[in-house]
């Protein structure tokens, strides 16, 4: 993706592909760059290779084919804990031990930088991460007693205390109530980082994304400025859904809506 701003790339994908066990590809000859200060949403249906593709990116998965380089180094010639420096990531189906408290899990992405800052530098940056993914006065709860939006914004305190150069999100906004899903997007847009974040929310990309990567059938369909990427006719050309760009009725904005068919007259067969 390219833009104006003469931002150096910090990742840069080329050709890359991706099979399962059974063979069959899942993400076919992706490339894509990304530049220092982008927040990329990956969008498509289910099925789609949005998951697999930022796995790729985030190093997570090794690709069938393909070159991955990180500010312009070849990916893996970086060791585990530079990695760890500079990428976070938050999975669909992360698993944290529910004995943990609040603080205590949040501050694992602490680890990286153990041996390179001060106890009170490190403290100092866990309670800001509680305390801006609002959840202050939990602390000491047990991940095993806070609700899943809790839990999933612990998640990405979490990311955050790892102070990365790049955030992949996979789906944050999973378990969030529609206030709590924009007001997550927000912090992790005002923190300014370099973000790749798959999001089924499409009317939530334009107010988030600067940059969009629309997937299809394993394939990366369209990439590039979100407002030319999430276009009206290439949604339903991906989605079969209308994405409108509505006047807001009292605000001087455009609201996007998803205009979704529903088939009132359908029967379930007995």
């Amino acid at each position: 993706m390219t833009d104006s701003s003469g931002n150096p790339a910090v990742l840069q994908a080329e050709g890359l592909a991706y099979h399962g066990e059974s063979g069959r590809a899942l993400v076919r000859n992706a490339s894509v760059t990304v530049r220092a200060g982008d927040i990329v949403a990956i969008a498509g249906p289910n099925g789609a290779g949005k998951s697999t593709l930022l796995r790729m990116l985030a190093g997570l998965l090794t690709p069938t084919r393909g070159a991955l380089r990180l500010s312009g180094k070849p990916f893996d010639s970086y060791a585990p804990l530079e990695r760890a420096r500079r990428i976070a990531y938050v999975g669909q189906l992360d698993e944290p031990d529910r004995r943990l408290t609040v603080y205590d899990y949040v501050a694992l992405g602490r680890i990286p930088h153990k041996t390179s800052v001060s106890r009170a530098a490190h403290h100092r940056v866990v309670e800001d991460a509680i305390a801006d993914l609002q959840l202050a006065g939990k602390e000491a709860s047990r991940l095993g007693r806070i609700s899943g939006g809790e839990l999933q914004r612990a998640s990405v305190a979490r990311a955050l205390c790892q102070e990365p150069d790049i955030l992949f999100l996979d789906e944050p906004t999973n378990h969030l109530d529609p206030k709590a899903k924009g007001t997550l997007l927000s912090l992790v847009a005002a923190r300014g980082i370099t973000c790749l974040c798959v999001l089924h929310e499409l009317a939530l990309i334009p107010k988030l994304a600067s940059h969009t990567l629309l997937m299809n059938g394993g394939y990366v369909v369209a990439a590039g400025a979100t407002a030319d990427v999430l276009t009206t006719s290439a949604v339903r050309q991906v989605f079969g859904v209308d994405f409108l760009h509505l006047a807001h009725p009292t605000e001087n904005r455009l609201v996007s809506v998803l205009d979704i068919p529903v088939d009132r007259n359908h029967t379930t067969p007995n």
